[in-house]
């Protein structure tokens, strides 16, 4: 079954690193990346640009309204994914947990809605 990650960091502390801070941050997701590969559980995974250069669409009333940026304010915001294969809940759970974001972010869990 497949499970999506999806990674919520605060976006303006990693803003605030120097360029030499972020390289050691990046350095467990690469570690965790390689584990997923080992194991043939990586599907897909990919960080994403900030949320400021985001842009949301939304229709109300029959309009369509588009705004730039992430329509909800919160502190943290979806900073990536990761796309995963696993068994079942509690294997995708143990990969989120190993995910170096849960760790100074949150790592939402959601299974992909399936039609088979």
């Amino acid at each position: 079954m497949q499970y999506m990650l999806l990674i919520h960091v605060d976006e303006s502390a990693f803003a605030k690193m120097t360029p030499e801070m972020q390289g050691v941050m990046s350095e467990p997701y690469m570690a965790y990346n390689a584990a997923l590969a080992k194991a043939g559980a990586m599907v897909a995974g990919e960080r994403l640009q900030p949320s400021h250069v985001s842009t949301t669409v939304k229709i109300r009333g029959g309009k369509t309204e588009v705004l730039d940026g992430p329509f909800a304010t919160t502190k943290e915001q979806l900073g990536g994914f990761y796309l995963i294969e696993a068994p079942d809940l509690d294997a995708a759970l143990s990969w989120a947990a190993r995910c170096p974001a849960a760790t100074h972010g949150v790592v939402e869990v959601r299974p992909i809605w399936t039609t088979r």
